[in-house]
């Protein structure tokens, strides 16, 4: 007899292969059986006649490492299938790191991962962040050793080169955190303190991941047009010198620049992925769009006091009249202050205008108030297009990350709506098949961040199994909705316990912090 039974549902499997009508049978928290299991009984079966079943979606990259502690529900995920998070991404997170490196962190990214109570950062390593995450949660999660906070621990906020001494002990941190079942290592070329580290101390450091088959995941230090062949050529570098895999992280890209790219890599033999989200607007902090990288020298208290030096007035005056972002698409997604939350989710030059200010000292208002944390969505590119954005998902090397933010009152719609749309609405419109959407969404996210028994139906893989309407599975929200959840899904186990059933949310919370595959 099987605790659970999905029957009569069209079965994808994860593989890319075409999906097959059957059954798939779960005991305990693993798979027991696919296939026609027609003659066995089960405490809890579940028609699916006219669903599809699949394994459960695996999030590339997602800023869920503090909403998984304050948000157990995760509803926006499990409303979309994704049963498994790939956390501390861009180099600046929560795991490895001391009392002062995640007070700084908790700071500085508040404007992306939200904020905690005081008293919630018990643990100082990864695996103490797993365990924290047992039980907490609807869905799971896995960890990148992020590069920033391994900087900040052997060697602070210094903005100059590792010495050999702070080397090594780089060398340490990320070697016990791998030892501990990290899946690899981050790094985010735009923040602070993740952006000091050189070509150099990237490589140095994913040669102690490349023995535990690691993967190097960076946010690059350039994408756009101009900059992106020093991004790209600098993580191609650290994966060649390491000799470990190399994943970009949200690809947004020119696709005949990017996939060019990407083929000259693979063709010399290199290793290497990117995910993606199907939106033209990325959403980040107010802070980092607008400010010059000097600024945040020293974390935000000196950030803020910098703020209200007249010279930095003028600056910010300047950058405005010439920016090097679309200043009219940016759109306040976040804005953590009784005062200034009527803005989210209103242009910066409706808000601005309302109050009769500029649009440069609107935005350095805003970030005193609100302490840096400031969110907004803005365009990518003005090059860039949807045509990209088909052609990066049809591409053999992508695998699916909604770079998730679940901060503020209105945030970007791709958390909410990133895997509905890959797995409803862009197979309805025929971007990609049915089949070609599950692997992308759940199997090659998991093989590429070595969760080996995730992102398969299968016996004896994870009992991460979702049903959902290909006819009704859907993104419901916009940029003016960001919250709205997907509709379709049907119902969701993680580790084989229901956490969505017949549409409808269950009080459990099965989640694991998982650990690379092979690690103990």
């Amino acid at each position: 007899m099987f605790d659970l039974l999905f029957r009569n549902g069209l079965v994808v499997n994860g593989t890319g292969t075409p999906g097959v009508r059957g059954d798939v049978g779960v005991t305990g928290d693993r798979v027991a059986a696919v296939g026609n299991l027609s003659g066995v009984a089960a405490r809890e079966t579940l028609d699916c006649t006219g669903l599809v079943v699949s394994p459960g979606f695996v999030d590339a990259h997602v800023h869920g490492d503090l909403p998984l502690l304050t948000d157990g529900a995760f509803e926006a995920g499990v409303r979309q299938g994704v049963t498994t998070l790939i956390v501390g991404q861009d180099g600046v997170a929560f795991a490895p790191g001391t009392p002062e490196v995640l007070d700084f962190m908790h700071d500085t990214t508040a404007g992306f991962n939200g904020r905690v109570d005081e008293g919630t950062f018990t643990w100082r390593d990864v695996v103490g962040y797993l365990k924290r995450l047992d039980g907490a949660s609807a869905v799971n999660a896995a960890v990148l050793i992020p590069n920033g906070n391994v900087r900040m621990m052997a060697m602070g906020l210094a903005d100059r080169r590792a010495t050999p001494a702070e080397l090594t002990a780089m060398r340490a941190i990320v070697r016990e955190n791998m030892e501990q079942g990290a899946v690899g290592l981050s790094s985010g070329l735009d923040y602070v303190p993740s952006l000091y580290a050189d070509e150099d101390e990237l490589a140095a450091l994913c040669e102690e991941i490349a023995p535990f088959g690691g993967v190097y995941v960076t946010h690059m230090r350039g994408y756009n047009p101009t900059r992106f062949d020093l991004g790209m050529t600098e993580a191609l570098n650290v994966g060649r010198r390491a000799g470990c895999a190399v994943h970009i992280s949200h690809f947004n890209v020119l696709a005949a620049q990017g996939l060019a790219a990407v083929d000259a890599a693979l063709a010399e033999g290199l290793d290497v992925t990117f995910d993606l989200y199907p939106y033209l607007y990325g959403s980040t902090t107010l802070a980092m769009l607008t400010l010059p990288v000097a600024l945040f020298a020293g974390g935000v208290e000196a950030t803020l006091a910098r703020l209200d030096d007249p010279g930095v007035r003028r600056a910010l005056d300047a950058e405005f009249a010439a920016p090097r972002f679309p200043l009219d698409t940016i759109r306040f997604t976040n804005l953590p202050h009784a005062e200034w939350q009527q803005f989210e989710g209103r242009r910066l030059a409706d808000a601005a205008a309302e109050t009769g200010q500029a649009p440069a000292e609107f935005v350095r208002q805003a970030l005193i108030a609100t302490r840096l944390q400031a969110g907004c969505v803005v365009r990518h590119f003005a090059e860039r297009h949807d045509s990209d954005t088909a052609a990066l998902m049809n591409h053999p090397a992508m695998t699916a990350g909604s770079d998730g933010i679940y901060c503020g009152g209105n945030p970007h719609p791709r958390g909410t709506g990133c895997f509905a749309k890959y797995a409803g609405d862009h197979v309805r419109d025929g971007t990609w098949p049915l089949e070609t959407a599950v692997r992308r969404c759940a199997f090659a996210p998991a093989r590429r961040h070595g969760l080996n028994d995730r992102g398969l139906l299968a016996a004896g893989m994870a009992a991460d199994v979702i049903a959902f309407d290909p006819l009704e599975f859907a993104a419901t929200s916009t940029y003016e909705t960001g919250r709205a959840l997907a509709v379709g899904m049907a119902h969701v186990a993680v580790n084989g316990t229901l956490v969505l059933y017949h549409g409808q949310r269950t009080p459990a919370r099965p989640g694991r912090g998982l650990k690379r595959s092979g690690s103990r």
